[in-house]
């Protein structure tokens, strides 16, 4: 996603302030959006591993940001606010998150993120699937249903996907077992 894409004149500007900021980090920003509060304002930063998505790596599961990256990452965007114009004059209250597994899977490096997770597939033909998604590379990810069956998709017949949450997810080991 293209975080400056159909947002204001702040929500570049803010991205462009931070994203050198957040890219030391090894992160990049997913989105920003700013929104009144009152008197102040509320700028929400959602930030996320920075993914090289490509066909070599499709099938490594992509660690999720741990709190201690996020507080580190937010200290470092506080600062990188407070020093800039970005936000004028008026006080605000600033949220650094990651994105949240409601957020829709619409570019190759989210589908690369949560690689190993369960995802809700709609095609562009309206077909609905639920599977684990198994690899994603540049042009295509891997969706294996209930029975181990694996089938290819490539990104653009993909019209809706998200990740299923499950309160027993399975481990890496677990799914080498089956595979056996």
């Amino acid at each position: 996603m293209d975080p400056s894409k159909g947002s204001t004149e702040r929500s570049r500007h803010i991205v462009a302030v931070l994203s050198p900021v957040v890219a030391r980090s090894g992160m990049t920003i997913e989105d920003v959006t700013v929104t009144p509060a009152g008197k102040r304002r509320l700028v929400r930063v959602l930030v996320d591993r920075d993914v090289t998505v490509d066909d070599a790596d499709r099938e490594s599961p992509v660690e999720p940001l741990s709190l201690d990256e996020v507080g580190e990452v937010t200290r470092a965007v506080s600062d990188a606010l407070d020093e800039s114009d970005a936000m004028g004059e008026a006080a605000y209250v600033l949220e650094v998150s990651s994105p949240g597994t409601d957020r829709p899977l619409n570019a190759p490096q989210h589908f690369r993120r949560n690689v190993g997770r369960l995802i809700a597939l709609t095609t562009t033909g309206e077909e609905q699937l639920t599977g684990r998604l198994t690899a994603a590379g540049t042009d295509s990810f891997d969706l294996a249903d209930d029975t181990g069956a694996t089938r290819t998709f490539g990104y653009a017949e993909s019209s809706r996907a998200r990740v299923e949450l499950e309160f027993n997810r399975p481990t890496t080991a677990d799914v080498t077992e089956e595979q056996d």
